[in-house]
């Protein structure tokens, strides 16, 4: 998720250099604001994000200079925004030029720091990422940490569910680890196969659009699929809603390009059973309509009197299914959030209650919907906040995938996943 922080607006002043809150003076015409967002933790923040500000303000604003003069007379800049990493130009053409970006692309091309021309029409907006200090990669510790126990608690949970009690018969651990490992690996690699996916979808759509992010901290949690899943911290704002579909729809996306194979395998080496007299206390997984058309296809035909329980594999692809399906969810910080968001604007706020009042209504038939409309409404907050540059609308082809990923979230629920 991301978080906007430190808004402030430029005020009108005398022609120079700018500073935070001054004004960016360009060839002598309209001078235009500058915003600084503060992106950095609010521990950095409240250390001494002015100190740092202080010590780059300088090299920042020659920087921001150089690219206004260089393009002033092709742009007229409107407003410029800015953190202490990124700065974004704002402004109108001059006059019709044939080829605009070639234009501004010839006059940008040898000036320090990365630059890119996000819109032409109906603004042009180039975003310059500031050169920086070169750090030492550190090693991420507690990202492979978690990692570590998320495989433990997952293949223990795999264990438990392939029928291997541990708890019964604690003496497992010292005279036969192997049996733990081997009849829990195969569901913990296959769910560990989907939430990595799914997260390093996330993470590599936001590099690609240079929005800083953190690498996937998983959740390890003693549960029957042993693990809460997987978070990605979003250290910087998204400019525009097309970097933000981008990133909110990529992790669903690439979690079921392996959820989906994974289902079909594990359905078609179904485990046959015959049906106990008293199923009092058995619990029954719900079937999505995308679980059920896989099921049809490669699933053999199950003998009268038996019933299928699932493998490993097709209970983690089962669960890859469902936790994709929740990841969709209209709700502020959620894919389904950031997708109808960067689709349909603040719209998105009127979609999310209406979600979250449906939430409540099926809680009558599992109480956990009560819990997701809790987390809904008080901690991922239903109404997902604006982008900076809000007004620039998504591609066609983005709305098409936006529409593909409803269809996701529609094969893939469940109004009871477990009864």
């Amino acid at each position: 998720m991301s978080r906007m922080n430190g808004v402030g607006h430029g005020r009108q002043g005398d022609q120079g250099n700018t500073v935070p809150g001054a004004p960016v003076q360009t060839a002598g015409r309209l001078a235009a604001a500058l915003v600084w967002f503060d992106c950095c933790s609010e521990q950095i923040r409240n250390r001494g994000a002015a100190r740092l500000d202080k010590c780059n303000r300088m090299t920042a604003n020659e920087i921001i200079k150089q690219y206004a003069d260089s393009i002033a007379d092709v742009v007229d800049i409107e407003v410029v925004y800015g953190s202490k990493d990124d700065v974004l130009l704002r402004g109108s053409l001059r006059s019709p030029f044939q080829n605009p970006k070639s234009a501004i692309l010839d006059r940008i091309g040898v000036l320090p720091g990365r630059s890119e021309i996000i819109s032409i029409e109906p603004n042009v907006v180039l975003r310059i990422q500031l050169p920086g200090t070169v750090t030492r990669p550190r090693v991420p510790w507690l990202n492979i940490i978690l990692f570590l126990l998320t495989v433990i608690t997952t293949t223990a949970a795999g264990a438990l569910n392939a029928g291997v009690d541990f708890f019964l018969h604690p003496g497992l651990f010292l005279r036969e680890p192997s049996l733990i490992i081997k009849s829990g690996l195969p569901f913990s690699l296959s769910l560990l196969g989907i939430l990595l996916c799914h997260e390093f979808g996330h993470y590599t759509a936001s590099r690609w659009h240079g929005v800083k992010v953190s690498l996937p901290y998983f959740v390890p949690f003693p549960s029957p699929i042993g693990t809460m899943g997987a978070i990605i911290r979003t250290k910087s704002p998204f400019i525009t809603r097309q970097q933000l579909f981008d990133v909110g729809a990529a992790g669903p996306l690439a979690g079921m390009a392996v959820a989906i194979p994974l289902v079909a395998w594990g359905l078609a080496h179904p485990v046959v059973i015959p049906l106990p007299e008293d199923t009092t206390g058995m619990l029954f997984l719900g079937e999505s309509l995308l679980f059920k058309f896989i099921g049809a296809i490669f699933q053999p035909a199950v003998p009268e009197g038996q019933i299928v329980t699932l493998n490993p594999v097709a209970f983690a692809g089962w669960v890859g299914l469902f936790v994709t399906m929740l990841n969709l969810l209209p709700m502020g910080q959620l894919d389904g959030g950031h997708i109808l968001y960067a689709m349909f604007g603040r719209i998105q706020h009127r979609i999310a209650y209406v979600a979250l009042l449906g939430l409540i209504v099926l809680s009558f038939l599992w109480f956990g919907w009560v819990i997701w409309a809790f987390l809904g409404m008080f901690v991922m907050k239903a109404a997902h906040p604006p982008t900076i540059l809000d007004d620039i609308p998504i591609s066609k082809g983005r709305k098409i995938v936006g529409y593909v990923c409803l269809a996701v979230f529609l094969l893939c629920f469940m109004p009871t996943p477990v009864s």
